[in-house]
């Protein structure tokens, strides 16, 4: 029977959407008052059922199997509500397994794709027969869109998409890698990739873009596809194709690596017999090819695939190669396979985990193919490739990923292996292959855990298998275990199956990669539990093949936790096991919270909430205000149609919360109140503006009365601060090099001013105001290197506008990230981060993985150093705000409880807001609420406004601060 969808997964997945015209008149705005709040909804986004099943519809079974789908779509479109299927349904794929085919059909609309949008008919013929036996996936019925409109240029939209990943990746970080908000940077570039539809509320008009490259403080690789409007470049939604094994805050460094060189590879077909030993000690048989150097490369052309062809298995030798080597999913120039001098692999193979990654992805591909019957990834002989050794910035890596050709795989470190000596991490990275050739589930939120969820299963199952380990014992569900060179297995094992996760433990993160892209490593063992009991109670045979019909059959991009519950057990079914098994699916899904009724209050009410679900990015320029018992802060709607709006309402929680920016399609952000007032910046898009954008700074009374305009340019704006009747900003300045200068108005006079100073030269960005005073980043260049070798320096200072002093607040040379400086009447703070991978006596200094907090009191006119990334009372922090008397630090959970976690989705691994007076000293945690806690604004003393995950889908949430959590 049919199951409708009463939320598509594109309301929780797609970011902040923009819709509208170009600016209208700022003060075009009704007066807004507390009755005009503007009601939240979420609308059905289609009338096609999600699953179908329990059918047997006779089909014509003389024509092709899309066809027929097809055919049987239109002749029943009272169930399914498509009224078109041959002028709006593609085929993707056709897949044939005896009896059964499979038909995966994507959605068109006036010709463009759909995203995510995919419908599976499933038919069975037999005996010159044909029936179908159920449907499921995604069809939008809603769409309206002009797609006749004229889009913005694409390199505006190419440039947003750019500039939002370059966000994503640091965010609350106002200097990055020695560059100001929005400056150009040569490690991250974008490629159009075409229009499409994003399917929120009734379709939006989008344009997708390739961004990739390094992030230019890490050198991590990035590959994103961003979706921006097509009509005015606002992001809505950024993918990674890199899918890795360990979220990279999990991901740990050592000693230098050292690097072998390679033999010359040359080139040849002839296949010889050789052997290795594994780094678990075992001597396996490895197939070979004989250069026409002389050499023996690791390559193995003996798998077979049916219907005739072989399966080449080619192992890389990426020794000395660099993780940013590979971003953009090139291949790095001169890359061969491992070779040996003679049939018999050396220990430097073995050593480097080569003869391990060509042994389990062998296993692997005859895994796959003897169990489930499948020909490789792509079940069409792909060719497989295991990029082996990498390392990060030269030093250790302990991760692995799929980028959507390969596999690669990391170094390893003191304690772990290089990734590949376990199979279940080379089944994991290699299952990532099969789901990107099945379902295709979207790496982001709940499809992106899912996504992960079978990578875990199926490669857990392979290990678990190829050891003959019992699925009784212990260490049996968990993944990576095999790697610890001196720790126990269950010690240093990177994720466990059976580790108890429900739906009560799942993590409402936002999809960029600084918070796992909307969780899909933190919450994918929910799903995964429920896999590993269904293997445990039904057997591995029955299991698996129940749980691959459901990859291949049932499930589609955008498939979420309820989705793959209804295909597991619509799968379950299709093998007509018995009713007593049937209940142990259910239940195994039931015991980890997986139902319809969780997924229908998942943004369920959090305490202390000032206004729910803002549906924004975690940036600076989102960051809410707070001033004299009132709040302004930035909001989209719950369907992410509309563009980031300002609301206001009142700390206290009386009263409703309503908008105080004028509708009229421009983007909204870096709100700041006074309690009488909002400041914040709007942008359009412009065709008239040499830019194609329009910043404007506005200005509107809380209370209701016309909205005005304080400034405008074509220039980004990228950063604003407002207190009393002074407003400053940071923006381009053509006339200095397009580098960032700060600028302000004072009063309602409209002369513009600029903060400038004779002694150094450089942008100065992220302005802060309060009483009078504007605090700012200083980016000082050299034009010779200091006494340090530094070349430029990153600090603080403050600017007193009625006597025009300046005071340096302190700064450190060699920064590479800085987050926005908070200014209060007594002092203003800073998060830096200077040493990113500096080494100290052979090995990553712990500065590589935590920051400074740096603190200038007015009072004693000293800066404090509270927190050095290099000390034991280092933390990880994120943003920073100040009252009069207090410290509040979003701060990460150190990295010992990632790794001791092994990624468990706790409320531990969250990101909480503790609280500090002026000198370092403890005083607690600003709330003891669950969930991500992040972006505070302080108000007075301990009070602050934040926002919070748990809080009905990152809501606004207040606190008071507390001496302990229990």
């Amino acid at each position: 029977m049919p199951r409708p969808k009463a939320l598509s997964a594109i309301a929780v997945l797609a970011a902040a959407t923009l819709l509208g015209t170009t600016a209208q008149a700022a003060n075009a705005a009704p007066s807004p008052s507390p009755d005009d709040a503007v009601p939240v909804t979420v609308a059905p986004a289609t009338d096609t059922p999600a699953l179908v099943d329990d059918v047997a519809d006779p089909v014509d079974a003389t024509i092709a199997p899309d066809q027929a789908a097809k055919a049987h779509l239109a002749g029943h479109r009272d169930r399914y509500k498509i009224s078109d299927p041959a002028g709006t349904l593609t085929t993707e794929s056709v897949e044939t397994q005896g009896e059964r085919e499979t038909v995966r059909l994507d959605q068109k609309y006036k010709g463009l794709p759909v995203f995510g949008a995919q419908y599976v008919v499933r038919t069975e013929k037999t005996a010159g027969k044909r029936t179908v036996t159920g449907t499921s996936g995604s069809y939008f019925t809603n769409l309206d869109v002009d797609t006749t409109v004229t889009p913005i240029p694409t390199a505006l939209a190419v440039s947003r998409a750019v500039e939002d990943v370059r966000k994503s990746l640091h965010p609350g970080t106002a200097v990055v890698g020695g560059r100001t908000p929005g400056a150009a940077t040569s490690d991250l570039t974008g490629t159009d990739q075409g229009l499409l539809i994003m399917p929120t509320g009734t379709g939006l008009l989008a344009r997708r873009v390739l961004v990739q490259g390094k992030d230019a403080v890490t050198g991590q690789p990035v590959l994103r596809d961003v979706y921006v409007g097509a009509t005015n470049g606002v992001p809505l939604l950024s993918v990674s194709r890199i899918k890795s094994f360990v979220p990279a805050q999990q991901a740990t460094g050592g000693t230098p690596q050292a690097t072998t060189k390679p033999l010359p590879a040359g080139n040849g077909t002839t296949q010889v017999a050789g052997q290795g030993t594994t780094l678990h000690g075992a001597t396996v048989s490895l197939p070979l090819v004989r250069s026409d150097t002389g050499s023996y490369l690791l390559k193995d052309q003996t798998h077979k695939i049916q219907g005739g062809g072989t399966v080449p298995i080619t192992t890389w030798d990426a020794r000395g190669r660099d993780y940013y080597e590979l971003g953009g999913g090139q291949w790095p120039e001169g890359l061969a396979p491992f070779a040996s001098p003679s049939t018999t692999l050396a220990a430097d193979l073995t050593e480097a985990g080569a003869v391990d990654a060509a042994w389990d992805a062998a296993k692997v591909f005859e895994w796959y193919q003897t169990k489930l019957g499948r020909d490789s990834l792509d079940d069409a002989g792909m060719p497989i490739d295991s990029i082996v050794g990498i390392t990060y910035g030269g030093y250790p890596w302990v991760n692995a990923y799929w980028d959507g050709t390969r596999m690669v795989y990391g170094s390893g470190d003191d304690e772990y292996l290089p990734l590949a000596a376990d199979p279940d991490v080379v089944g994991h990275e290699m299952t990532h292959g099969v789901v990107e050739h099945t379902a295709s589930l979207v790496y982001a939120g709940q499809p992106g855990a899912l996504n992960e969820a079978i990578a875990d299963y199926f490669g857990n199952a392979i290990d678990v298998d190829a050891s003959g380990t019992s699925m009784s014992d212990p260490q049996a569900s968990l993944l990576g275990g095999d790697l610890c060179r001196t720790l126990a297995p269950a010690q240093c094992a990177l994720r466990d199956l059976d580790d108890g996760a429900t739906t009560a433990d799942f993590q409402h993160l936002i999809d960029i990669p600084s918070m796992d892209d909307g969780g899909v490593h933190l919450n994918s063992t929910i799903v995964s539990g429920a896999l590993w009991d269904l293997r445990q109670a039904l057997g591995k045979t029955v299991a698996d093949k129940v749980i691959y019909r459901a990859l291949t059959d049932y499930l589609t991009p955008m498939s979420d936790f309820v989705d793959a519950r209804d295909a597991v057990l619509a799968a379950a079914k299709s093998f007509r096991l018995s009713k007593g098994d049937l209940k142990v699916v259910q239940t195994a899904f039931d015991s980890r919270g997986i139902t319809a009724k969780w997924e229908a209050n998942l943004y369920g009410k959090g305490t202390q909430v000032l206004i729910d679900r803002l549906n924004t990015g975690m940036y600076a320029d989102m960051k809410a205000s707070t001033a004299g018992g009132w709040f302004a802060v930035p909001r989209s709607d719950a369907n992410r149609t509309e563009p980031t709006s300002i609301w206001v309402g009142r700390t206290s929680g009386k009263g409703t919360p309503y908008r105080i920016s004028p509708d009229d399609g421009s983007i909204n952000g870096f709100p700041h109140t006074d309690g009488k007032r909002v400041v914040w910046l709007s942008i359009a898009v412009d065709p008239e503006s040499p830019t194609w954008e329009t910043n404007r700074i506005l200005s509107a009374p809380l209370r209701g009365g016309p909205v005005k305009e304080l400034y405008r340019s074509p220039e980004r704006i990228n950063g604003l601060g407002f207190d009393g009747d002074l407003v400053a900003w940071s923006q381009y300045d053509a006339t200095q090099g397009y580098l960032d200068v700060v600028r302000y108005l004072q009063g309602s006079s409209p002369t513009v001013h600029t903060v400038a100073h004779p002694d150094w030269f450089g942008p100065a960005t992220a302005p802060n105001v309060k009483n009078g005073k504007i605090s700012y980043v200083r980016y000082e260049i050299y034009q010779q290197p200091d006494a340090n070798g530094q070349y430029w320096s990153l600090g603080v200072e403050v600017y007193d506008v009625a006597t025009a002093q300046r005071t340096y607040a302190g700064g450190d040379y060699g920064a590479e990230r800085m987050s926005y400086p908070d200014l209060s009447a007594t002092g203003v703070a800073w998060m830096t981060d200077r040493d990113y991978g500096t080494i100290i006596d052979g090995e990553w200094s712990q500065g590589a993985y935590y920051d400074s907090v740096r603190l200038f009191d007015f009072a004693t006119s000293t800066s404090h150093l509270l927190f050095e990334e290099n000390s034991p009372q280092a933390i990880r922090a994120d943003t920073v705000a100040l009252s009069d008397t207090t410290l509040t630090v979003t701060e990460e959970a150190p990295v010992k409880a990632w790794i001791e976690s092994g990624g468990y989705p706790s409320n531990a691994l969250n990101p909480k807001l503790k609280q500090y007076t002026f000198q370092g000293r403890y005083l607690g945690p600003a709330s003891c609420s669950p969930g991500a806690q992040m972006y505070a604004s302080a108000a007075t003393g301990r009070e602050v406004i934040y926002m919070d995950s748990s809080a009905s889908g990152f809501g606004l949430a207040y606190a008071s601060g507390a001496k302990s959590c229990k």
